[in-house]
């Protein structure tokens, strides 16, 4: 098939149209969780929440999806496990059962999607979502501009008379070449859904499964909002994303599984390379990325999430993502220019400091297993049967380059653990563990769908 060439649409049944409506619609709540927060306040936001991610459960149990037990990711399970018996020592009950509840949420829809969606549904899906939060990123910084030509503050939120320049919706910046914000109101935020833009988009493309004039629009419009966010965790997101791709691609053209060796060999090299170049040169690159020394306070406050840690280093303080601002110790544990931070912008010391070491080997038994089904559900040939000779599917390569770029993210960011980031983690350790191999063809490929009353 060529990339000027769509797939011809398939019939789909009342169910499964209203199970691609909710799935878009809660793949957008997870990834614009920020913007309807902000338009509709916290408790408007855990609403909408509810409602969608109860629907999703409720067509789960509608249609019924395949689901193989000895495939479970024992690691997810593990981890949730122990996030949920956290609360037993947690310093803060009430809050831990508050956000669980959140996780809960999360799990409900990455299940969903995972199991009752194929994978190119699952990219088409996800891909319609960012359309979503991308348009509306554009025309609410349009509006902004031209008719409000002011910074705009959340409703429901009262800042008093000096807001801090962090708390602004948006800051009235797209004429004047600063870092836009979008719906999100967080350039970084509106900089990982960009990116992610820009794969799934280019993807989509390669696979020909979308035309070339709505590729290229959307590809554009992703460019756009990557370039006006100016994020240096997605510059460097983007980076590793390209290096990844090339290494996938190199592996795949390998003759035999012999000649992949010295692939492995020379990631390993610039690995060790890009890592003696940032303990050497970190200065420069930071200069170069518009960061100051201490990354934009970021050390003050892993520093403080450090000290806090250590005050429970094994089992943790109990679960909390995002941090509940009303209790403590998070009621004032980190201010940075008058704004309350509800993370340690940082995943790994937010799970330290919550769940302690035990959580931190759970959690990257997660990630781990996540990324090495991953990656060789890229650079493997899709086999089921003896034959080894079946072309490689282009999406095969979008599930280790998402989990890539929130692998990255996870470094300066917390995001991974809650919203979009926890519901894809989910999605992925899942889809990954019951449905590894991507490819026409597959027959666990297209998970068996039942209509009511069959």
């Amino acid at each position: 098939m060529t990339s000027s060439t769509v797939a011809p649409p398939t019939a789909l049944s009342t169910p499964r149209l209203w199970a691609s409506g909710i799935a878009t619609l809660a793949l957008f709540i997870a990834l614009a969780g920020d913007g309807i927060r902000h338009l509709l306040g916290l408790w408007g936001f855990v609403a909408v929440s509810i409602l969608t991610a109860a629907t999703c459960l409720v067509l789960l149990i509608v249609l019924r999806p395949a689901y193989n037990r000895r495939r479970t990711p024992k690691a997810l399970l593990a981890f949730t496990a122990f996030a949920v018996l956290s609360v037993a020592w947690s310093a803060y009950p009430g809050a831990s059962l508050f956000t669980l509840t959140g996780m809960l949420l999360c799990i409900i829809v990455g299940v969903f999607l995972a199991l009752c969606f194929e994978w190119a549904e699952v990219v088409r899906l996800f891909a319609n979502a960012i359309k979503w939060v991308l348009a509306l990123s554009i025309l609410f910084e349009l509006w902004v501009a031209v008719v409000v030509r002011d910074r705009v503050l959340p409703l429901w939120v009262d800042f008093g008379s000096e807001p801090p320049l962090l708390a602004y919706w948006s800051r009235n910046l797209l004429f004047e070449g600063g870092k836009i914000q979008g719906i999100l109101g967080n350039s970084n935020l509106l900089g990982i859904i960009a990116l992610f833009g820009l794969i799934v988009f280019a993807l989509q493309w390669a696979a020909g499964t979308v035309r070339r004039v709505s590729a290229i629009t959307w590809l554009s419009l992703a460019a756009a909002e990557f370039l006006l966010t100016r994020s240096s965790t997605m510059i460097v997101a983007a980076v590793v994303v390209a290096v990844v791709l090339a290494g996938a691609l190199l592996v795949r053209n390998a003759p035999s599984p012999a000649r992949r060796t010295p692939v492995y060999l020379g990631g390993l090299g610039l690995f060790l390379a890009a890592f003696a170049a940032v303990s050497l040169f970190n200065q420069h690159l930071l200069a170069l990325l518009g960061k100051s020394e201490d990354l934009t306070g970021r050390l003050d406050i892993w520093d403080t999430v450090i000290g806090t840690a250590s005050q429970r280093p094994w089992f943790g303080w109990g679960y909390a993502s995002p941090w509940v601002p009303w209790v403590e110790p998070f009621d004032d544990l980190v201010v940075r220019r008058g704004v309350l931070q509800l993370h340690a912008h940082n995943a790994w010391l937010d799970v330290w400091l919550q769940l302690g070491v035990i959580g931190v080997v759970l959690f990257a038994a997660v990630i781990a297993s996540t990324l090495w089904r991953s990656w060789f559900a890229a650079v493997d040939r899709p086999r089921f049967d003896l034959r080894d000779d079946r072309q490689y599917s282009v999406l095969s390569l979008f599930p280790v380059l998402v989990m890539v770029v929130l692998l990255v993210q996870s470094v300066a960011e917390s995001r991974i653990l809650i919203e979009s980031g926890w519901v894809l983690v989910v999605l992925l350790c899942l889809k990954t563990k019951q449905h590894p191999t991507i490819g026409a063809g597959a027959p666990d490929a297209s998970p068996r769908l039942t209509e009511p009353g069959r």
